[in-house]
């Protein structure tokens, strides 16, 4: 057993029982919906369908980040039963939590000298990041150390891959990614932006592309692209989704079928409260292994 914590945030968009079976540990952002608060914890307290069901209907959606207090009692829970800690966080590029467990990581060694406390930016975001995590989980369980899996992370981080697709452009309207007017003639002519995460961990739109079908094809040829290995990729996949399975679904098929020596079945994870705030229904976003990401 190791002698250190592997943890994570609920942004991994994991499914708890993934977070329990591979044991890794996680802290959990907020959300608020129509002005309540909620824990964006794995659609414990809000399945993923309420929530995207009420989102559809217009609800009003804000989120927000682990705060510094917070991340202070959750290492400090650790370093209280001997344990050093290991933490990935969300992206810097969409989200400042990665400086909130810096600042977090500092104080709580002041208290407890003896600990190692890791912080490591996954420049990812949902399952991407959540991939990051459980390939992470099986170098501890091989034996590999706190500090050289820290090290190891930071090192591989930017060959993980995360591309998406959207069908519903109004909450990219809401974030002010693309204007009303785009979205107009993306809903008449059937436009899905082809979007990606660029070297620093932020969201790039590269291509738009006419028609689900065409966008779906279009993913997997980036995936043929960019995989390690190409065809012969043989590490794991995963897609996260947002109230589109039979997209995510379309999009798996398609992988299963081109990468025949895939490890395991691709795996189709909900898009949580906290990303899901941001993307709306209709994302489908795909993960895997690859060459070193470039801007």
């Amino acid at each position: 057993m190791a002698d250190y914590v592997l943890s994570g945030c609920s942004a991994a968009d994991l499914s708890k029982e993934h977070f329990e079976r591979i044991h890794v540990k996680y802290i959990c952002f907020h959300f608020m919906l129509d002005g309540v608060l909620y824990p964006d914890d794995l659609g414990q307290t809000m399945p993923a369908e309420e929530f995207y069901a009420r989102m559809a209907k217009g609800a009003v959606t804000k989120t927000s980040q682990v705060n510094v207090a917070e991340y202070e009692e959750y290492f400090e829970s650790f370093c209280r039963q001997g344990l050093d800690i290991v933490h990935v966080t969300l992206s810097s590029g969409i989200s400042g939590t990665y400086n909130s467990a810096r600042l977090a990581a500092e104080a709580v060694r002041e208290r407890y000298p003896e600990r190692n406390i890791y912080v490591i930016d996954s420049l990812g975001a949902s399952s991407g990041y959540g991939l990051i995590l459980d390939t992470a989980a099986s170098l501890r369980d091989s034996g590999m150390g706190a500090k050289e899996l820290a090290e190891w992370i930071e090192q591989n981080r930017l060959r993980l891959h995360h591309w998406f697709f959207s069908t519903d452009l109004s909450s990219y309207v809401r974030g002010g990614r693309i204007s009303k007017t785009a979205a107009f003639f993306g809903g008449v002519f059937e436009i899905c932006p082809l979007l990606n995460m660029d070297n620093g961990g932020h969201l790039v739109p590269r291509s738009k592309i006419r028609t689900k079908a065409n966008v779906i094809r279009e993913i997997v040829d980036r995936m043929e692209e960019n995989a390690e290995g190409g065809l012969d990729y043989s590490g794991k996949c995963f897609i996260s989704m947002s109230a589109c399975r039979e997209d995510a679904e379309a999009v798996a098929k398609l992988v299963e079928q081109r990468f025949p020596k895939l490890n395991g079945k691709v795996l189709i994870n909900n898009i949580g409260g906290l990303i899901g705030s941001h993307t709306g229904p209709g994302t489908v976003a795909l993960f895997f292994w690859g060459s070193e990401r470039k801007d």
